[in-house]
């Protein structure tokens, strides 16, 4: 796709990724509300190996790169090229922020709504879910929606540094306040918020030359998915630590989520950008 579409594209597909999550809202509350979570882990591997099957069977490499006569790269040559991406000066900015950004969207939605709903407000596990639910459905647009208003490298890296301040107040006040409408209404604009991730990948795409870019998405989308781990770690300590000392455990997780996201945003803006950059 051309670098103008970039962003767009992306959008689209990471909201088609996402139709997955509406599962994992109600009808999965509902089937482990009627039967087990046992169930509910067995549904959810079955589709996943109907998904792999899937994708075995209908994505292939085309075919004119099947019968491509240049000689594969070896293990060590594609090692190093990982490596050469870690020397650049802007990698650091661009990864620490990529660590927390969808971290806190997934962290929030597959880990801590559902608890903080109903011990906080009393919520069955199927209300917990439609709101869930909703945060989903409303994550699927958005991506679509702010790739198509990317503005540009011009401005793109001022767009992801405001979003992610956005979204760290939020976390905050959700954690603070205690209000059973900020919490519902909180989520679903985590929800809504979460689309301008995709405005990370473009900035990754116009940071690295063309012969770098398949790797630099390969380590950006690493980052995500590590960061979700390491997210989630943090916030089930942070929890933890909390309810040992008999305060809110749900304060310390959002206050935890708040931390992260300025951690990563202040990486982002004050570690080298790329050079085509806006001026800081």
């Amino acid at each position: 796709f051309a670098a103008s579409r970039f962003a767009m594209v992306s959008g689209v597909a990471m909201g088609v990724g996402g139709l997955g999550m509406l599962f994992t809202g109600t009808p999965l509350a509902w089937l482990v509300q009627q039967s087990s979570w046992r169930m509910g882990f067995a549904v959810l591997a079955v589709l996943a190996a109907l998904a792999w099957l899937l994708i075995f069977w209908k994505v292939h490499e085309p075919a004119a790169a099947a019968h491509s006569t240049q000689p594969r790269e070896s293990v060590g040559a594609a090692v190093r090229g990982f490596g050469a991406l870690f020397l650049l000066p802007h990698t650091a900015g661009i990864m620490l922020l990529a660590l927390m950004t969808y971290a806190s969207f997934l962290t929030l939605r597959g880990l801590w709504l559902g608890p903080l709903l109903i011990e906080r407000h009393g919520y069955s596990l199927v209300a917990s879910g439609n709101v869930a639910m909703l945060s989903s459905l409303v994550s699927l647009f958005t991506p679509a929606l702010f790739g198509r208003l990317d503005p540009g490298p011009g401005r793109r890296r001022r767009w992801i540094t405001g979003f992610t301040v956005l979204l760290a107040a939020l976390f905050t006040a959700v954690g603070l306040l205690h209000a059973q409408w900020l919490d519902v209404a909180g989520s679903i604009a985590v929800g809504l918020l979460s689309g301008y991730m995709v405005l990370q990948y473009a900035d990754v795409r116009s940071a690295y030359p063309a012969a770098m870019t398949g790797r630099a998405m390969a380590v950006f989308t690493m980052a995500l998915f590590l960061g979700v781990a390491l997210m989630q770690w943090a916030t089930g300590l942070a929890a933890s630590l909390a309810a040992a000392r008999g305060a809110d455990p749900y304060v310390a997780v959002m206050l935890t989520i708040a931390s992260m996201l300025a951690a990563g945003v202040l990486a982002f803006r004050l570690l080298p950008a790329p050079c085509h950059g806006p001026a800081r």
